[in-house]
C-alpha cells in the first residue's frame, strides 16, 4: 500500500512531513507499528508533543472523528500520552534538558546575542 499517512481519517497533509521525518512514509507503515510506537518516534524525530494531535491520531487509526474521544477513554488517553512525553523527554540528550528546565523557570535567550 502507497497510501499518504495523511489518508488516515484527521490526519491532514503536515501529517506526512512530519512522519516522514520520523521515518514513517504510508498510512500502512503507521497502521502496523501502531498509534504509541508511531507517535514515540514522531516525538524521536523532534516533534513537539501535543495531546490534541496524539488522540486525533489514535481516533483516526480506529476510523474516529477526533471529536469522538471523550470521558474515561480521553483519560486513559492522556495517561499514555504523559508516559510517551515523559519517554521522550528522559531519551533527550543532556543539552535539549538543559534548555527545557531554563525555559521552564522562565530563563529566556538574549535575542541581541
Amino acid at each position: 500500500m502507497t497510501d499518504p499517512v495523511s489518508s488516515i481519517r484527521n490526519l491532514g497533509p503536515a501529517s506526512d512531513a512530519s512522519f516522514a521525518r520520523a521515518g514513517i512514509h504510508t498510512a500502512h507503515e503507521l497502521r502496523d507499528l501502531g498509534a504509541d510506537e508511531g507517535y514515540r518516534r514522531l516525538l524521536a524525530a523532534g516533534s513537539q508533543p501535543h495531546f490534541i494531535g496524539y488522540y486525533a491520531m489514535v481516533m483516526g487509526l480506529q476510523g474516529r472523528p477526533w471529536n469522538d474521544c471523550k470521558g474515561k477513554e480521553k483519560v486513559e488517553l492522556r495517561a499514555r500520552f504523559d508516559a510517551l512525553k515523559a519517554e521522550a523527554s528522559a531519551n533527550k540528550p543532556p543539552e535539549d534538558k538543559m534548555e527545557a528546565i531554563l525555559d521552564e523557570i522562565g530563563v529566556l535567550k538574549n535575542p541581541n546575542l
